[in-house]
């Protein structure tokens, strides 16, 4: 089975831009990203079982290329900027989304990634252990330690406002 990129495109930009913005944490970099993967997914022309299949292609390898991109020399040696959460939570209309938005985007890579991929792209945990190359054990774990730091966070902030 193969879909068409015009397809696939539209159907398919934002959400891979979110779990890229997961890992870079920049808004051109992961927009590069996802862009390299539809690139990728129109030039090698494969062949899929079935829909589901070409989605979780399309994350593995959203998610490769955001780490390629993180780990690249230009990459490192640039100066940061800092309104680029800012700027990716601004997709979300409600401010209440948008602050949960921004607060997951505070957790460490490794459990902002599980979480993105579990509330946001709603992945079953033996989906994120296919695409991330992770035991389901492990991502389990991983999901658990990111809602108990984003618990603590909320909460922290919660008593500061009051």
């Amino acid at each position: 089975m193969r879909l068409p990129v015009e397809y696939v495109v539209p159907k398919y930009q934002t959400n891979l831009y979110q779990a890229a913005f997961a890992i870079l944490q920049d808004v051109a970099d992961a927009q590069d990203a996802v862009q390299m993967v539809f690139i990728k997914y129109h030039r090698l022309n494969l062949d899929y079982e079935n829909e589901d299949h070409i989605r979780r292609w399309l994350f593995r390898s959203a998610l490769n290329q955001a780490k390629d991109i993180r780990r690249s020399f230009w990459r490192k040696n640039r100066t940061e900027l800092t309104d680029d959460v800012h700027q990716a939570a601004a997709l979300y209309q409600d401010p209440l989304d948008r602050h949960l938005f921004e607060s997951v985007s505070r957790l460490p890579e490794k459990y902002r990634v599980m979480l993105q991929l579990f509330y946001y792209e709603e992945f079953s945990i033996r989906e994120i252990a296919e695409v991330t190359a992770l035991s389901e054990a492990a991502v389990k774990k991983r999901l658990s330690r990111g809602r108990e730091m984003l618990r603590e966070m909320l909460e922290e902030e919660g008593s500061r406002d009051a």
